[in-house]
Parts: C-alpha cells; structure tokens; sequence
C-alpha cells in the first residue's frame, strides 16, 4: 500500500501497513487527536481521563494501585495525581489501609466535571462507530482485550 504526500510524492510503505503494532499506533494516534480536539479546552488529555475514570469509579484506591490498573510508571501517576488536583478535580487523603500512602478520590468540583468529560468522551467515541459494521465494535474491543492481555514480556527492539 502506498500513500501520496502534498508534494505528489509517492511512498511506499512496504510491510508497515501489514503489521498489527503499526495499524494499531497509526489508530491510537487518529484517537489521540481526535480527543484533543474534542476535549483540549476541558484541559484534559486520554492519560488523565484514565486517571479519572478509576477514581471515580474505584473511590479510595492508592496511587500506586491506579498506575497499576492502567499499565503506567509511577512516576508519571505522581505528576498526573499533581495536575489532577491542581486543576480540583482529584484529592489525595490518607489511605486507610497503607499510612505511608494516598487514596484518591474526585472532589465536588471533579465529580461534576467527570460527568461532562464522560460525556464529550462517550460522544467522541460515537463519532468513530459510524466507521464500524453492525457488531464490529464488540469484535474489535474483543480483539483488543486479548491482545492487552498477550504476553507482554517479550524481547523488545533494538534500537
């Protein structure tokens, strides 16, 4: 399959749209700036989204037990918890089970706002079903999930 460019040009690009790894970036970028534009001036981008979904739904969780559910460094969980709460949306209270860690939990303003942000999310994912057959988005969410729950140590690349 090949690709055009403004200047006319040609590109071949041999095997890459063959492989899985590249048909599923190139998706996730069309995602990702699909949900930057429907949700830039909300200030909120899919990984802090992500952060909200489990908060709200899992009120109390640690930290490090949400970077966990999200397949994230810990190190990111602590600058996105600090935005989070910057922007009032999340609180850090002390865990009940851990002293030496932080629960999380939304704040009056966060759970009023998750509520719009669900919303222009569930919206933004709309736009894309009209893409997809009747029973597509089930199969391919199918897919996904098992391949998320594939082996994930294999060797990785050499750069």
């Amino acid at each position: 399959m090949s690709s055009t460019t403004q200047d006319n040009e040609t590109i071949d690009f041999g095997i890459l749209n063959e492989l899985i790894g590249y048909r599923l970036r190139r998706a996730q970028l069309v995602f990702f700036n699909n949900f930057a534009v429907a949700c830039n001036d909300l200030g909120i981008s899919p990984g802090l989204f992500g952060v909200l979904v489990i908060v709200a739904r899992n009120p109390g969780l640690t930290q490090t037990a949400i970077a966990q559910a999200l397949g994230n460094d810990r190190s990111a969980m602590v600058a996105a918890v600090d935005k989070l709460e910057k922007m009032d949306l999340v609180e850090r209270r002390p865990s009940q089970k851990d002293r030496r860690s932080y629960a999380l939990y939304l704040t009056e303003h966060g759970e009023s706002y998750y509520q719009v942000i669900e919303a222009r999310v569930q919206q933004h994912e709309a736009d894309f079903y009209g893409l997809l057959k009747e029973g597509e988005k089930e199969w391919l969410i199918d897919i996904l999930s098992r391949l998320t729950e594939s082996r994930s140590d294999a060797p990785a690349c050499e750069e």
